[in-house]
């Protein structure tokens, strides 16, 4: 069984561009990418859609939302951390 290969998002657009702004055809581009001609065919349709490629870059809103809360609970967890060794120096210093 062979795993499916996964394109960047800037590979994807990268070959879009051959077919739509320099005149490549999709059968000439996909060869010279060494992919199949019916995964490019998919990507640019895919890239006339609002919210292309999302799993490689462009996210919801909720998951904006939802990875930026991520960070911020990790940075807390961080400073907690800190301040707990803090308060432990601190105590024995003062004894």
């Amino acid at each position: 069984m062979t795993t499916r290969k996964k394109y960047t998002k800037e590979f994807k657009l990268d070959a879009i561009s051959l077919v739509l702004d320099q005149g490549y055809t999709r059968a000439e581009a996909a060869n010279s990418l060494e992919i199949s001609p019916q995964i490019l065919g998919r990507w640019i349709k895919e890239s006339q859609q609002e919210q292309a490629f999302r799993g490689n870059g462009k996210m919801t809103e909720e998951q904006a939302k939802i990875k930026k809360l991520e960070a911020r609970v990790k940075q807390l967890e961080m400073e907690k951390e800190i301040l707990k060794k803090a308060t432990v120096f601190f105590a024995k210093e003062t004894k």
